[in-house]
Parts: C-alpha cells; sequence; structure tokens
C-alpha cells in the first residue's frame, strides 16, 4: 500500500513539474474554484495562494485521498486546456497504476499515534513572514515563552503600564503576570470548577497564533495535555473565511487528518477527549451571535460554515469538548454572550528575560544575539517595544540582514519609526495589502483619535471617543486598538488603548503628514498650521510628553517611509511639511540658544536624509550638550549621526563664517564614545572645536579619540578640561600631535593632572607640529621641573607657539631666569599668562622684566594675576618700559602689597608707566 502512495505521489508531481509557471498559477487559481463533480470539498484559496508544485500535490492528496486526487487533477487540467497532460494521466490510470484498492483499515489506537506523528510534522516548522518559498524555521528553536494573566488589572495599573518604558515596563509587566502557564490552562480555579473553554487575548501581533501552533505540536509529542486529550484540532478561521460550500464539523475535522479515513466513531465516542482550537476568531466576517434555529447538533450535519463553527463555540455540537479560542480583544464582548463559563487568559508578550532569550533562539548565534540585544537595550523605546513578539522579530530580522552584510550593526541601525512602520505593514499585510478606499477614512480617523490624545494627553478612550471619530464600527479599530474592561465602583467599565503609548504617539505623528482624500474631506491637503503648533508647543518648556510624536514627525517624512505609507495606506504625504520642520529648527536654535539639541538630533536621526540634516545642522553654529548626553549607546550614535552632516564653512555666507565651531561634553561617558568617534572621524563633518570636560577617559578610547585628530583636519581646537590624562594620555597625545594631517591649533589642557614628565613629552613634540599656536596648561602641577622643559620647547627653532598659560601651575621664582631667556630669544610667542603662581613674587618677577627689556621680546600680553606682587615689580615694570614697545596687555589683578602701594597715587603712578608705553591696557 506505502508503495502504491509513493508512485501516486511521485506521478501527480510529475504532471504538475510539466506546467509552465503560469499553467500551474492557473491550475491552482481552477483547483481553487471548480465545481468537482462528486467532491464535497473544495482546498481553500488561502492554502494555495503560496503552495509551490509538492505543497499542492500534498494539498491534494491530504485532501482528496489517492485515487480522488487523481480524478480531480485530471479534471482541472482539462479545464484549463491542459488536455495533453490530463489524458497522459488519464492513460496512467487506466493502465492499473491507481486501482481503486480501498485504504487498508487502521486500528483507532494506531490511528492516534499516525495522527500525532502528521500534527508533529505540520507544525513542527513555521515559514517567516519574509521567508521565500520553502525556507522554514523550527517552532521550538524560535518559541519563546511569553508573560500571561488571568486577573484583570486597575485602569490606573493599566495607564502605567501604557506609559511605562524600559525596564520600569518590563517590571509592571512581571508583576502582573501570574505564576500560571499554557499547561495549566485547564487546571480548577478557586472554586474547584474545571473550564471547559479557554479563551486566550492579545493585540495584535503579540503571538497568539505562534502559542496556538505551540499548543497543538506540544500535545503531538506528549509534553502537553499528557492523558487529557486524544485528539487536538486546529481550525483557522482566515481559513473558515474563504469557504463558501456548506462544510460538516467532520470536514472541518478532515482538514487536520492526513487521509480522509479517519476513525470518526472512535473520534466521537469521547467528545470529553477532544480539543479544538479556533485560531482568530476575531478576524470571522460573520457574528456568532443567533438563536438557536440558526445552529447545528448533528457532527455530520452540512450547514453553511459559520452556523457549523457557531455550533462549536456555543457547544450545541460536541458539549463536552474542550475549546482554546485566540482573539483579540475587541471581540470580547461579542464573544462572551456565545460562551459558558469560559475562562479568560490575557497574552501580556515578553518580559526582560524573554526578549533575551528570544534574541538567542533567532540568532542562534551567542556573539550575534549579545551584540544585537545590546543595541536594542540601550535604545530605552524599542527594548520597551520589543514585549510585542512581532516587533521582536522585525527588529531580529533587519539585525541579521545587516550582520550578514557585514555592515556595522551600531552604526546602520533602523530607526525607531522604520521599526514602528515595519509593525504596521505588518498587520497590514496580514489583514489586506493596501487599505481599501472604505477603510482609508477609518485609518485617517483613527489617528486623529490617537493625536487628540496625545495632546489632551489621554490614553483610555471610551465608546463615546470612538463614536466621535467614526470608529464605532470600523474594522480597523480591532486591528490597532486594544479593549479591555474595569470594575468602576459595581460596574464593569470597558476602555481602549493603543498596544502602548508609543504606538498612538506614532499614530498621532502620521495625522500630520497623510494629505486628507478629497472626496472624504472639506479640504484637500494636510495643515501645515497644525504642524506648526505641535512644533511651537513642544518648544515651549513642560510639553515633552510631545517628544515622541515629533521625532516620529520626522521619520515619516523620509522619502522611503513615504512610499511604503503611499504603498501600504493609499494616502499621500505632504513633502512641503519638510521645510516647516526647517523653519522650526532656525526658529528654535535663534531663540534658545540651543536648549534642544539634543531632541533636534534626534529628529534629525530619525529623518536620515542627508541633504536634509545638512541643511538643518547648518541652522547649528554651536553644538552643546550636557547632562548624560552620551549616557546610552544609542544618544551617541544619534549625535554621531548628525556630525557626518556637519558642512564645510563655504555653505556660509552673510559676510562672515559660520560653521560648527565647538562640541562640549560633560560627565563620564567613556563607554559611548567609540560612537561618536566615528562621526568625528568622518571626512564630511566639519567641527572645529571639541571640548571634552571631566571625561576621565580610559586609555583605549583615549586613542580613538586622539586619532580623531589626524583623521579629521577641520579641526582646530581640542579642550580636555578636567580630563585626568595619565602618561598613557599624554603619549597618545603626542603621537597624534607629530602626525602630519593633524592641523590643531589650540590645544587646552587645564587641570589634567599634568606632571614634569607629561611636560617632558609635550616639549619633544610641540616643536614638530607646524600648526599649533595656543597651548593651555593651567592647574596642572608642572612646577618648575615642567617649565624647564617647556622652555626648552619655546627655544626650539621650529616652535610656532603664540600662546602659552600657566595659571596655577606651582611656579616659582626660580623658573623665571628661563623664562627671561625665553622673551629674549623666542620670536612667535605673544601671550604669556603665569597668574595664580603666587611663588614667583619679587624675584621672579624681576627676572622676568630683565627679559621685557630685552630689545628682541616680542611678547604683546603677559598675565600676573595672584602672584605675590610687590612695590618693587611696580618699579620694575618701569624700567623694562623704558625700552619694550611690544606689550600692549598687563595684568596685575589681585596683587595685594602692589594694589596698596598703587592706590596711594594710583592715577600719577599710571600716568608714569603709560609715558614709556602709551598703548598699555593694564588690569589691576
Amino acid at each position: 500500500m506505502g508503495n502504491k502512495s509513493s508512485r501516486i505521489s511521485d506521478l501527480l508531481l510529475l504532471v504538475l513539474d510539466d506546467l509552465s509557471q503560469e499553467d500551474f498559477k492557473r491550475f491552482k487559481d481552477k483547483l481553487s474554484y471548480s465545481d468537482l463533480e462528486g467532491k464535497r470539498f473544495i482546498i481553500p484559496r488561502s492554502r494555495l495562494e503560496n503552495a509551490d508544485r509538492v505543497d499542492t500535490k500534498n494539498l491534494l492528496l491530504k485532501c482528496y485521498g489517492g485515487d480522488d486526487a487523481i480524478d480531480v487533477t485530471i479534471q482541472v487540467l482539462s479545464d484549463i486546456n491542459q488536455k495533453e497532460s490530463a489524458a497522459k494521466l488519464r492513460k496512467e490510470k487506466e493502465k492499473g497504476l491507481v486501482s481503486g484498492q480501498k485504504a487498508l483499515e487502521i486500528s483507532p489506537k494506531d490511528y492516534r499515534i499516525k495522527y500525532r506523528e502528521y500534527v508533529w510534522e505540520e507544525y513542527q516548522v513555521i515559514q517567516d513572514k519574509n521567508a521565500l518559498l520553502g525556507q522554514w524555521v523550527n517552532l521550538n528553536r524560535r518559541y519563546t515563552q511569553l508573560l500571561i494573566i488571568q486577573k484583570h488589572c486597575l485602569l490606573e495599573e493599566k495607564q502605567h503600564e501604557i506609559m511605562s518604558t524600559g525596564r520600569k515596563h518590563a517590571n509592571m509587566m512581571g508583576k502582573q503576570a501570574s505564576p500560571g502557564s499554557i499547561a495549566a490552562l485547564f487546571d480548577p480555579d478557586d472554586n474547584r470548577v474545571n473550564p471547559r473553554t479557554v479563551v486566550l487575548q492579545g493585540p495584535a501581533g503579540i503571538g497568539k497564533t505562534m502559542t496556538a501552533r505551540k499548543i497543538m505540536l506540544d500535545w503531538a509529542v506528549g509534553k502537553l495535555y499528557q492523558g487529557k486529550f486524544d485528539y487536538a484540532f486546529y481550525i483557522n478561521c482566515r481559513e473558515i473565511n474563504l469557504m463558501t460550500e456548506q462544510q460538516s464539523l467532520i470536514d472541518l475535522i478532515f482538514w487536520n487528518c492526513p487521509e480522509r479515513n479517519a476513525p470518526l466513531e472512535d473520534i466521537f465516542a469521547n467528545p470529553e477527549r477532544l480539543l479544538f482550537i479556533i485560531d482568530g476568531l476575531d478576524e470571522l466576517k460573520f457574528s456568532l451571535e443567533s438563536n438557536e434555529e440558526h445552529l447545528c447538533f448533528d457532527p455530520s450535519q452540512k450547514k453553511p460554515v459559520k452556523v457549523v463553527l457557531r455550533s462549536l463555540v456555543r457547544k450545541s455540537i460536541l458539549p463536552k469538548s474542550y475549546l482554546i479560542i485566540t482573539t483579540r480583544p475587541i471581540a470580547l464582548e461579542q464573544l462572551q454572550k456565545c460562551l459558558k463559563y469560559p475562562r479568560y487568559i490575557e497574552i501580556l508578550g515578553f518580559s526582560e528575560k524573554d526578549r533575551e532569550e528570544y534574541f538567542h533562539k533567532y540568532f542562534g548565534n551567542e556573539r550575534q544575539a549579545v551584540q544585537a540585544f545590546g543595541v536594542v537595550k540601550a535604545n530605552e523605546m524599542l527594548f520597551t517595544m520589543c514585549f510585542v513578539p512581532i516587533v521582536c522579530w522585525i527588529i531580529c530580522t533587519v539585525m541579521k540582514q545587516q550582520m550578514d552584510r557585514g555592515e556595522d550593526l551600531v552604526q546602520t541601525s533602523k530607526t525607531t519609526t522604520c521599526v514602528y512602520m515595519f509593525y504596521l505593514t505588518s498587520l497590514l499585510r496580514d489583514h489586506s495589502p493596501v487599505l481599501e478606499r472604505g477603510k482609508q477614512k477609518h485609518f485617517q480617523n483613527l489617528c486623529l483619535l490617537a493625536r487628540e490624545g496625545v495632546l489632551t494627553r489621554k490614553i483610555l478612550f471610551e465608546e463615546d471617543d470612538l463614536q466621535k471619530h467614526g470608529l464605532k464600527e470600523a474594522d480597523i479599530r480591532s486591528l490597532f486598538l486594544h479593549k479591555k474592561l474595569f470594575q468602576q465602583d459595581i460596574d464593569c467599565q470597558s476602555a481602549y488603548s493603543f498596544i502602548h503609548l508609543s504606538f498612538q504617539e506614532f499614530f498621532a505623528a502620521l495625522s500630520y503628514v497623510l494629505e486628507e482624500i478629497p472626496e472624504m474631506a472639506d479640504k484637500s491637503d494636510c495643515s501645515y498650521e497644525d504642524v506648526r503648533k505641535l512644533l511651537k508647543d513642544f518648544g515651549e518648556g513642560g510639553n515633552e510628553y510631545l517628544v515622541l510624536t515629533v521625532r516620529f514627525l520626522f521619520g515619516l517624512l523620509n522619502e522611503k517611509r513615504k512610499k511604503t505609507i503611499e504603498k501600504s495606506l493609499g494616502y499621500k504625504i505632504c513633502s512641503e511639511t519638510k521645510q516647516v520642520l526647517l523653519d522650526w529648527i532656525e526658529a528654535e536654535v535663534a531663540s534658545k540658544s540651543c536648549q534642544k539639541q539634543s531632541e533636534i538630533f534626534s529628529c534629525l536621526y530619525e529623518i536620515q536624509e542627508e541633504e536634509f540634516v545638512g541643511k538643518a545642522m547648518d541652522c547649528i553654529p554651536e553644538i552643546k550638550l550636557y547632562d548624560n548626553c552620551l549616557g546610552n549607546a544609542f544618544n551617541s550614535l544619534v549625535i554621531s549621526f548628525c556630525l557626518r552632516h556637519c558642512r564645510k564653512e563655504q555653505s556660509f555666507h552673510l559676510g562672515y563664517l559660520l560653521f560648527l565651531s565647538s562640541l562640549y561634553f560633560n560627565g563620564r561617558v567613556d563607554e559611548n564614545l567609540p560612537l561618536l568617534f566615528e562621526g568625528l572621524k568622518d571626512p564630511r563633518c566639519n567641527v572645529r572645536e571639541i571640548c571634552f570636560k571631566r571625561c576621565n577617559l580610559r586609555a583605549a578610547s583615549f586613542e580613538i579619540l586622539t586619532s580623531v585628530l589626524t583623521m579629521n583636519q577641520h579641526i582646530r581646537e581640542f579642550n580636555l578640561q578636567q580630563s585626568d590624562l595619565g602618561e598613557v594620555g599624554v603619549i597618545k597625545l603626542c603621537q597624534a600631535l607629530k602626525h602630519p594631517n593633524c592641523k590643531l591649533q589650540t590645544l587646552r589642557l587645564r587641570c589634567c593632572n599634568l606632571s614634569p614628565k607629561s611636560c617632558e613629552k609635550l616639549a619633544s613634540i610641540v616643536p614638530k607640529n607646524q600648526n599649533l599656536r595656543m597651548l593651555y596648561l593651567d592647574f596642572n602641577n608642572i612646577g618648575d621641573a615642567g617649565l624647564i622643559e617647556l622652555c626648552q620647547m619655546l627655544m626650539h627653532p621650529d616652535c610656532q607657539l603664540q600662546v602659552l598659560s600657566l595659571l596655577g601651575c606651582n611656579l616659582t621664582a626660580a623658573c623665571c631666569v628661563n623664562l627671561a631667556s625665553v622673551l629674549c630669544k623666542n620670536q612667535s610667542l605673544l601671550e604669556l599668562s603665569l597668574g595664580h603662581n603666587e611663588e614667583m613674587g619679587e624675584a621672579g618677577v624681576q627676572l622676568l622684566c630683565e627679559g621685557l627689556r630685552h630689545p628682541n621680546c616680542k611678547i604683546v600680553s603677559l598675565r600676573l594675576d595672584s602672584c605675590g606682587l610687590t612695590e618693587a615689580c611696580w618699579e620694575a615694570f618701569l624700567a623694562a618700559l623704558k625700552t619694550n614697545q611690544s606689550l600692549r596687555e598687563l595684568d596685575l589683578q589681585n596683587n595685594d602689597e602692589l594694589k596698596r602701594y598703587l592706590e596711594a597715587d594710583k592715577r600719577s603712578r599710571i600716568r608714569k608707566l603709560k609715558q614709556h608705553n602709551f598703548r598699555i591696557q593694564i588690569s589691576l
């Protein structure tokens, strides 16, 4: 018998393989619609739509059995005018290849074993949404446990859950979830009552179908409900919608069987040992409500398929059987009128631990999984949304593609808008490739509901809110709105919400960019005034709740996103809105001195368009980012992206050059700096000044940072104020300074814990850099030993340094001999700052003035504030200025003894000093 079945299978496949691709498509189309003589069952179109030749052959054998499958194939081939193939198959039949032998009888016990094997084969694999034909994924290797909850949460709890993000959201879900599991669905409750109907409810994409298939698989291998059910049958409501012929419950059962020879008498002998899984009940195109006249009571009775399914759910057929029904919450109100004593279970999604487990199962590679999950966890919003399994799948799919292409995962990670857009189109694809014209208005109304909620800070909507926006009976609401029941006093209150606040904000942003459909609205284009008002409100203080809506607004205007929206939703996008966004950025920067810079950068990252981002960055003369702006990898990625699009100064005009002149950072950000450095290294980056404050970089990060100086030739100023460089840091900095590509002109190392040894290293390198003009070493304990090294540097003939600042460096009078020599010989040094060195005193100034008196002295500015100067110092300055004609600025502030002396006759003494150099400005 097995040999016969194999020969039939081979022959059918041979005939199908002979068909051209076009004829094969016609064969499947005819097969799903043909009025097949004497055949009471037609293969649903949904099963044939993506079936290849092997799948089609298996469907024929499963539905009709070997002999009838041959007859059906001959008839369909004849109907599509493939007479030669039909004749060939008929000839093989007449030869006796497929005689009319009946299937061998099989015992009920053996059939149960065979049926379990068949279910295992059918459900052990799943097909990813984006898989090519023939690509399958093992269900056990992909399936990750979901959090479930049996109790109803309070209204306040639901509000907090919807608004929470990151770990807070994951913790809230964990606290709500009951310790129960799928294995305990039919366990007795507190009143020792065993339910016969369990409703698994949850929003779209939360994992209901995957869970239903996992139940079938685990039952088949004996891991679930062992000894409780002899048979488990799976009914897909989408396929039910496509059935136009009358069916019986037996017909539906046959769809779950390997052949049409199931022992029906044995199956129905013990209905209490039958489990029916009805998947996606909310998608039915008909209502389950009816009176008893529209029910059937006999499993063999043929009725419209809606009557059969309605009868199964309402338990007029097989009342002792068990049901698991999966549905979106929107159908619960209708469903509860039809069920007797059901148990309601809500699927919450993935906990934090589950999310991580899913990444490991998806990638199947420890290194890749850790890397991908780390990137997601750094983005609080994406991490939050990964509680939805379909979002987890989307993110993993995108990241896996990037890894396979060898791309840097962090640098090329998709934007938040892109992920949410994938979510939207994935759900729509499962229901309708393009929104029907009648549903477009409903979708737009859904977006307006979201907008109104965001602006009024409302996240739970009542029936009146839906009715106001024309969503009371709209199908679209069931796809994106989550219905919940809450206890209110002695009554129950129903409310609707988006699955998470971020989705409400996403749909709200959509409402600002979708062009109105002319025949459905009073106006034919989107309102720029609405966009301007949104941006104005966001720009004002205290309106942080608009942050995500504005980000999504930018992201939706990306050209690729626009095309996706136009293709999936049938809408046009207001392209001119981009100019409104640019105008807002320019006004925001001008009026607020970049107070919202970090948020502006996040918006620019979302839009991901080089020309737009370049124009926006043109508006920002100075980047100032504080308060842990590099607190996570995602923020670093955002800033890095924006830095890449800083344009050259010749892009600016108005009589002077404006460029991104400064980049400031505070706080310990070492772990996220490499991302930022990639942006600074980009040849398009036109940043001129980098200022890192209190960063305390590790050696590895400092090496990358200093390499920026050799790769970006636009950088002119480098400020590492209050950063503990250490000897390793100084070495790396010197390596950068001596590189021929380093164009640095100003180096600020204030409070960097430099030592005399550090000065020795700097002194050996600075003369080799012909671009460096200003060196600030203030408040480092370099002492006289360090100054001696610096003086040797200044005496080097190649040294081009013009400014040297040594404020508070613990210098004494002893070092002033060397400084005096520098003043006599160095022809480039113009500014020297020695303030806050109290030990220099009178003796030190006397020595400095000797250098000032030298005819070769070119010094223009000398700072000696807080240096312990005395009356004698004044006389030394008088003597020096008789010959020195270059000095223009002399800072003598905060020298108490000198101040008391000058106050006695300040006017005449300063006048006397200026007789020798009338251009000098003296600060006292």
